[in-house]
């Protein structure tokens, strides 16, 4: 089997902008092209960073976000926040 060099592993959390109800968190894994190879998400009670980072300790607690919480604004109106992270 080949070994994979993976480039980047990062958070992103979410506002509900639309309405949804569906409040989450992913994790997802770029190759060293920045192509995705594989994500995953839970869900958490609140928005935003700090609700992102205590549901995070609480269900991936050997998960650490290694950088800032980064806003973002997508084409559609949606508002995000995105963060470096590693196993510990």
């Amino acid at each position: 089997m080949r070994q994979r060099n993976f480039h980047r592993m990062f958070l992103t959390c979410y506002t509900d902008t639309f309405g949804y109800g569906w409040h989450h968190v992913d994790l997802f894994v770029h190759d060293e092209q920045g192509l995705e190879v594989n994500w995953v998400h839970w869900q958490v009670d609140e928005d935003g960073p700090m609700a992102a980072d205590a549901v995070t300790a609480l269900v991936e607690p050997g998960l650490k976000r290694t950088s800032e919480w980064q806003h973002g604004m997508s084409a559609n109106g949606m508002e995000f926040w995105t963060a470096d992270a590693a196993w510990r």
